[in-house]
């Protein structure tokens, strides 16, 4: 896998010259860092981690200092922030505030959310993604070389896979990896949206004549209120694959919650190749997905203690599985709509 770095250092009067421009002090930690490199260019794919989803790219950069310098936040909802990363297909940054103001802590890094029902445009929700600068990096860095996070394609994807997230039905073993997707997600109205990547295998060690195509999905999907929802339908995002001894079809899907966690559990259907009229199920481990800590704008908590915030009420037990339902709810509530769209449990 290659990253393209900026390899050299930043010296410390350049450093130094970052802090008088935007009138802050840098954490120990972060100069620390830039002292063995100055981040990256505006490449892909970007050294901080990749999503692929159907007509949705991120990919997100790890800003050099100059960049990082530049877009130095002073605007309300933002103030005293410095963006870390940056994503050229979505516009999506991770920021770190410098300074304990508006309801973050002082080197808390979090992405942006904005809050779609506030009449202020200063009412910025936040995905907690670290602590520190320190914690922040290492975390991520330990995932990449532990192998928690795949590197596919030569681009780190940001799956997080549970090693008890595995099912064996005879000799299909099927496992699960999440991620939570932040530029698609909102706070309020309450919206969190999720991809999951599925790996189906069949044993090497299978007899030929085990050799089996996919016919159906059928899912039952659990919001943190215990609400349950299910689907079925033919395939996987539109396709049929065949298993066959030492095989591996992977794919991508995605889903939605009106809740800040839920899971999901199911079977496929198969039939055998050689005896056509054998089917058999094969069981989805459940897997459970969760939303980052998120903090809600200070913005929007002085507004409800000054107005009646009922008039913007909405309904939060309803998780749509209709794409087209989705795109409405999208329009009315002008919420910017993502860079593709995503079939959702297929």
């Amino acid at each position: 896998m290659e990253i393209s770095l900026k390899y050299k250092s930043v010296q410390e009067e350049d450093l130094d010259a970052v802090e008088a421009q935007i009138g802050c002090k840098l954490p120990d930690d972060y100069r620390c860092s830039f002292r063995i490199h100055n981040g990256q260019k505006l490449v892909v794919p970007g050294l901080m981690g990749s999503m692929a989803l159907s007509n949705h790219y991120r990919s997100e950069d790890l800003l050099d200092i100059d960049t990082a310098a530049g877009g130095f936040q002073q605007r309300l909802g933002l103030k005293q922030c410095l963006p870390l990363t940056f994503c050229i297909h979505t516009g999506l940054s991770q920021y770190m505030a410098l300074e304990s103001v508006e309801g973050r802590n002082k080197y808390e890094i979090f992405y942006q959310c904005p809050d779609q029902m506030a009449r202020n445009p200063s009412a910025i929700d936040m995905f907690i993604t670290g602590t520190s600068y320190l914690e922040w990096f290492t975390s991520y860095v330990n995932k990449v070389v532990t192998g928690g996070y795949p590197i596919i394609r030569d681009q780190i994807f940001r799956y997080v896979h549970d090693k008890e997230c595995v099912a064996t039905t005879g000799d299909i073993t099927v496992s699960v990896s999440t991620s939570f997707l932040p530029e698609l997600s909102s706070v309020h109205p309450p919206h969190y949206f999720f991809t999951y990547r599925i790996r189906i295998e069949m044993s090497k060690d299978a007899l030929p004549e085990k050799a089996c195509q996919l016919d159906s999905r059928y899912w039952r999907i659990t919001n943190a209120k215990g609400d349950v929802e299910e689907v079925q339908g033919p395939g996987v995002v539109g396709e049929f694959p065949i298993i066959s001894p030492g095989r591996v079809y992977e794919y991508t899907s995605c889903t939605t919650f009106s809740t800040t966690s839920g899971y999901m559990e199911g079977y496929y259907t198969f039939h055998c190749l050689y005896y056509k009229e054998r089917f058999f199920n094969v069981t989805i481990p459940r897997f459970h997905m969760v939303c980052p800590t998120f903090k809600v704008s200070t913005a929007r908590i002085v507004s409800e203690d000054e107005t009646n915030h009922n008039e913007y009420a909405v309904d939060e037990d309803e998780d749509s599985t209709d794409t087209d339902e989705y795109e409405e709810r999208r329009r009315v509530l002008d919420i910017p709509a993502p860079s593709g769209r995503c079939p959702r449990h297929t």
